[in-house]
């Protein structure tokens, strides 16, 4: 990124990037840790639904007394939106609804955000972001998760004039996975519900990332950034480890287990039958690139390169991500360099949901992660054919009518409440951007 020069720029002439957090969970937690030891990179104020609980984490990251109460606690994030010293806006509450509504906020105000909030992008991204260009302020994926660092893998590959065969992450998954609820998480994690709790781990918010809830939406938030496609019925998390992601991300056609080239997916650091793979991915992102030509392949063996049998197939791969301990190149990248780490830039992906059981009428939605609904990827077109009602808006509504497991539930099953913004700002990108 080159921008470290720069910021010491900024320290030097006591000018340092503002920044307003929303939602000091884990994520924002991670982000404070990493703040005393930036320079010229300030938190001028932070927003959370308990501000007590804010001011501990940051206690609890190693904050000084000193640089605590330099900060302004609230729990209006809108407020804090507005404040004339706030350059960049982070939203990390992981709420979908109030997400959309501090997005639009903070871009009519005028401050660049940076969206870890990947729940609200999938949910109206392309719309949002939109609005951000014509504005003038930065609209960014989080760099440090999964997408922003994908996406960057796939601008490193197309830069250099490679061909991107797929691109995604890895995660832990088996198919049984998808009927996980908050009770019965714990047990795929090797956790007791005691311990979990002793560590603050939300049980719902653990189980969106093993139901393939967040794997979903992550890969839906990568599509509509890059142009990649879905795949046609569902990511397929085949097992794979580092040294197979060549051969197996290459086109059915070919040997592998793509429908066709350019495409995202999520491989699995478990074999189906529950044995670990070898040099899991699970903790990180990769991207499969073509040679374009027989010198470039033979580039690829020269230099020791992991190659599918053709020798024309690659892959490069980052084996971790730090989460919020690399949010500073998002936030620094939006307010020195005007460009995002990442940002939705069209439709090509959605996430729709799906009953984890037989659904039964008068039934309420609990959302990601809960006991009710999971998330599937699928192409934005399906979605919309289907009249899929997208997993953010699942949370909190009643249906309308029984709901058989392995049907997609639609709007129609559902009593949506259409004055509420994020489904307004839903149903609009849905027509500006659905046949796109």
């Amino acid at each position: 990124m080159f921008i470290y020069q720069d910021l010491l720029a900024r320290a030097d002439a006591q000018n340092p990037v503002r920044v307003g957090l929303i939602g000091a969970g884990k994520f924002g937690s991670m982000f404070l840790s990493q703040v005393p030891t930036t320079p010229g990179l300030r938190v001028v104020a932070i927003a959370d639904l308990r501000p007590d609980r804010a001011r501990a984490a940051c206690a609890e990251v190693g904050w000084t007394d000193d640089l605590i109460g330099d900060v302004a606690f609230t729990d209006d994030a809108m407020a804090m939106i507005a404040r004339d010293d706030v350059d960049v806006v982070v939203e990390a509450t992981g709420n979908p609804v109030v997400g959309v509504a501090h997005a639009r906020h903070a871009i009519r105000e005028g401050r660049h955000i940076v969206m870890v909030n990947v729940e609200a992008d999938v949910l109206a991204g392309p719309l949002l972001a939109e609005e951000a260009r014509r504005a003038g302020v930065v609209y960014s994926m989080a760099y440090g998760d999964q997408p922003a660092l994908t996406c960057e893998l796939v601008e490193w590959a197309r830069s250099c004039g490679f061909n991107v065969i797929a691109a995604g992450k890895g995660t832990k998954y088996l198919p049984a996975y998808h009927a996980s609820t908050p009770d019965t998480v714990w047990d795929h994690y090797g956790l007791t519900p005691t311990q979990a709790k002793a560590a603050g781990m939300n049980p719902q918010m653990f189980n969106s990332f093993l139901d393939g809830t967040k794997s979903a939406l992550e890969m839906a938030a990568i599509a509509n950034a890059t142009g990649l496609a879905a795949p046609p019925d569902g990511l397929a998390f085949p097992p794979a480890g580092m040294n197979d992601l060549s051969h197996v991300l290459r086109p059915a056609s070919e040997g592998g287990q793509l429908s066709a080239k350019g495409q995202v997916e999520v491989v699995s650091s478990l074999e189906r039958d529950g044995r670990p793979v070898f040099r899991d991915l699970r903790w990180g992102v990769y991207v499969v690139i073509e040679a374009p030509n027989d010198y470039a392949a033979a580039c690829f063996r020269q230099y020791g390169m992991n190659t599918d049998a053709t020798g024309r197939y690659s892959a490069m791969y980052k084996p971790f991500h730090l989460i919020g301990l690399e949010l500073n190149i998002s936030i620094l990248s939006a307010a020195i360099l005007g460009l995002p780490t990442g940002a939705t830039m069209g439709f090509e992906g959605d996430v729709v949901s799906m009953p984890k059981r037989n659904l039964n009428a008068g039934e309420v939605l609990d959302g990601e992660g809960g006991f009710t609904v999971w998330g599937k990827l699928l192409p934005a077109r399906t979605s919309l054919e289907r009249g899929a009602l997208p997993i953010g808006l699942a949370h909190g509504v009643t249906l309308k009518t029984d709901v058989p497991l392995g049907q997609p539930i639609t709007w129609a099953d559902v009593a949506v409440d259409e004055t509420l913004e994020a489904v307004r700002v839903r149903r609009e990108m849905e027509t500006r951007f659905g046949d796109a």
